[in-house]
């Protein structure tokens, strides 16, 4: 009866919360700390150290080792104090951190068609359309709503580009309006292996590809 329905429910009251409370942690909250290991550190949250990290590790001038060190650098605030026991989880979990809690599963390589760098002037607009602000102004922006946006990117120029790039690496035909757009775009459509110096003080100047600190 509905007493009794009413009796277990508060039995089973504490396991429920206790699932409830796990359900916000990953679902609703915007995290600024992961565990490793049995224990919680704090972490650079802000958007513009994860953009660093993605691009250290789309750097070819860095071997896998200094990518792995980079991304640690930046994501972990008190990773001098770390233990070297803890750095493989803690990478796990920063690239977990990075795939909006989604756990790091096998996936197959597939063509590259954006740079986080390359790309930064072509997306923050309609980042900027969708947040309704200038997000670069924002002292502080968690990556996961930074994320959200992103994903919402609609018919855009920056849209256009990765689609034309997305045709190419898959080896199919471009339309006659997509052939125009890229022979007179050709330099915001191929992507680019290095920057120039004047670039890469640019991409500074936007907060992007330096290892600075951000509000965790």
């Amino acid at each position: 009866d509905r007493h009794e329905l009413r009796g277990r429910t508060a039995k089973n009251q504490p396991e429920n919360c206790e699932i409830y409370g796990k359900m916000e942690k990953v679902i609703w909250a915007l995290p600024t700390t992961v565990e490793v290991n049995g224990t919680t550190y704090p972490i650079q949250s802000d958007y513009r150290a994860i953009l660093d990290i993605l691009v250290a590790l789309t750097d070819r001038e860095l071997d896998e080792r200094d990518k792995a060190e980079a991304a640690l650098t930046i994501f972990y605030p008190g990773f001098d104090e770390m233990p070297v026991s803890d750095y493989q989880e803690a990478l796990n979990q920063c690239f977990r951190f990075i795939d909006h809690g989604q756990e790091n599963r096998e996936k197959r390589k597939q063509p590259e068609i954006m740079s986080w760098a390359q790309d930064f002037d072509l997306y923050i607009a309609p980042i900027n359309r969708i947040a309704g602000c200038e997000v670069r102004a924002l002292e502080y922006l968690h990556w996961y709503s930074f994320l959200s946006y992103y994903q919402e990117i609609g018919d855009c120029l920056y849209a256009q580009v990765v689609s034309i790039r997305d045709k190419k690496a898959r080896g199919k035909s471009l339309d006659k309006q997509e052939r125009d757009f890229y022979r007179r775009n050709r330099d915001i459509v191929d992507l680019k292996t290095t920057y120039s110096e004047a670039e890469a003080d640019l991409l500074a100047a936007w907060g992007v590809g330096t290892k600075n600190s951000r509000p965790g």
